[in-house]
């Protein structure tokens, strides 16, 4: 497994929160993110992290910015990306397990990180016919 990491000049912080997460969890990781608070555009961090994952350099992404909004609209527009932003644990789980996404954007701002990054990485993407079926109509979507 190997996990994309991108940030925004707001995310710096707990990007490198999450790289101490990986590192000592001996989880292989590519930083494509930001490393200076200079004002940058979020969209060019999550396209270089998107098509990183679209590609299957990475297994799965990671985006952070302000709020993790604007990187999960730009993410959503990429095709084969299926981005959820997340607040929680749950929905870190949830939306890997039921909606198949395979990144999470997370705002500067999380609590709870450690618990959110176990829930996506260690969940499993259901096999039930359901989620499929609702996973390839979003992916047919025009």
């Amino acid at each position: 497994m190997k996990i994309a990491i991108a940030n925004d000049h707001h995310g710096i912080d707990i990007k490198n929160r999450i790289i101490k997460y990986l590192s000592e969890r001996n989880i292989e990781y590519i930083n494509f993110g930001c490393d200076e608070k200079n004002n940058v555009d979020y969209v060019d961090y999550a396209e270089k992290l998107c098509n990183s994952v679209k590609s299957k350099e990475s297994t799965l992404g990671i985006l952070i910015c302000g709020t993790g909004i604007g990187m999960s609209i730009a993410a959503n527009k990429i095709k084969g990306i299926i981005a959820a932003k997340v607040n929680t644990p749950r929905e870190a789980s949830l939306c890997k397990e039921h909606n198949m996404a395979n990144v999470i954007t997370l705002s500067e701002y999380t609590e709870n990180l450690e618990e959110i990054l176990d829930a996506f990485i260690n969940t499993p993407y259901s096999q039930e016919e359901r989620h499929i079926r609702r996973y390839n109509k979003i992916m047919n979507l025009k």
